[in-house]
């Protein structure tokens, strides 16, 4: 499946860099940090018509499951975890998703393409309802894979599909990041791209204690954007508790804009040999504003063997054909089920 490609007769931007300019075909947005101009000209592609899932981990938290399937094939209840942010994307209206993929990856490329064999299947036995779900998720929305070779961070993933996105803005989905939200989580993103006109990061307030898990933010308290919306001073990737400078963790969700690529590019590896996308961001701040939105929604981390759990239980209590069996369940184990989630 290829990724649209505009039709339209291109505008251009200039953007100031060192002395060198570049022309990017993107939408009007203008904005002026450290001296440089940078302003998206009207009405080509300032709409984010394509996300990115990094999906080349190996998922060693999860061994022996994930041994022998990728780890975002894992089922929460009857759905992989990844379906749900592909299903989020296309709820926001995104048509084009590439995903960053590497070995033993093979069973995601599947799940998204068509299986004459099961839909033949299906139809000879009368399976209408299944039928229509298995169709729906070929027919969802348009893929394209490239290769990541070796899991180099995220910030790696995010430069290897340079090609594919081209020179427009677009989204970063991290399909370990399960979250419930209307309208969804990338949405709310979009919603502020289009007020601030540059990158927007999606953070979560998270307890002190947990913090050194996450890239975090400090916030420019000169800024005025509205609830829930702030400009980004800087970022530090996994500080330490004391070192934290807030509270506000980045989370799975990011609209970029093209420069994050060069940002990306000179970014140099941590100790660990990973180029971090945080580290590439903070590049960026250099030479143009960020933002970050606080998403409204229920986040699962999906990543680890806790919040997988929580997961499963959270979207089992939401089904109608499940949850009044299982909160039964539940509650023959002594677990409270508030009354609201019966």
């Amino acid at each position: 499946m290829h990724v649209g490609s505009d039709t339209a007769a291109p505008r251009s931007i200039l953007a100031s860099d060192g002395g060198n300019v570049s022309s990017f075909h993107l939408g009007l947005h203008c904005n002026f940090a450290a001296g440089q101009h940078l302003c998206y000209d009207a009405g080509v592609s300032s709409s984010v018509r394509k996300a990115v899932f990094p999906v080349a981990g190996l998922g060693t938290r999860f061994l022996p499951a994930t041994k022998a399937q990728p780890k975002e094939m894992l089922p929460l209840v009857d759905k992989p975890i990844i379906q749900y942010g592909v299903e989020e994307a296309v709820a926001a209206g995104i048509a084009n998703i590439i995903l960053v993929t590497g070995r033993g990856k093979n069973a995601i490329e599947d799940h998204f393409d068509v299986s004459v064999e099961l839909e033949t299947f299906l139809e000879a036995r009368g399976k209408r309802e299944q039928l229509a779900q298995i169709r729906k998720i070929s027919n969802m929305i348009n893929f394209a894979y490239v290769r990541q070779g070796e899991p180099l961070g995220l910030g790696h993933a995010v430069l290897v599909a340079r090609e594919l996105v081209g020179q427009e803005p677009f989204a970063v989905i991290l399909g370990d990041d399960v979250i419930d939200a209307d309208p969804p989580a990338i949405k709310q993103l979009m919603a502020v791209f289009e007020q601030v006109g540059g990158p927007v990061l999606a953070v979560e307030r998270v307890p002190r204690d947990e913090i050194s898990s996450y890239g975090v933010i400090a916030l420019d308290p000169g800024a005025q954007l509205g609830e829930g919306v702030h400009r980004v001073r800087d970022l530090v990737e996994k500080p330490s508790k004391g070192e934290a400078p807030s509270d506000l963790a980045i989370i799975g969700r990011y609209i970029l804009t093209p420069d994050i690529f060069p940002a990306l590019a000179a970014t140099k590896s941590d100790r660990t040999g990973e180029i971090q996308l945080t580290n590439g961001l903070r590049e960026l701040l250099k030479t143009r504003p960020i933002f970050a939105c606080e998403i409204k929604g229920v986040r699962h981390d999906t990543g680890n063997k806790l919040g997988f759990l929580k997961a499963v239980v959270y979207f089992a209590l939401k089904r109608p054909d499940l949850a009044d069996q299982f909160s039964a369940y539940l509650m023959s184990l002594g677990v409270s089920i508030p009354a609201g989630k019966r």
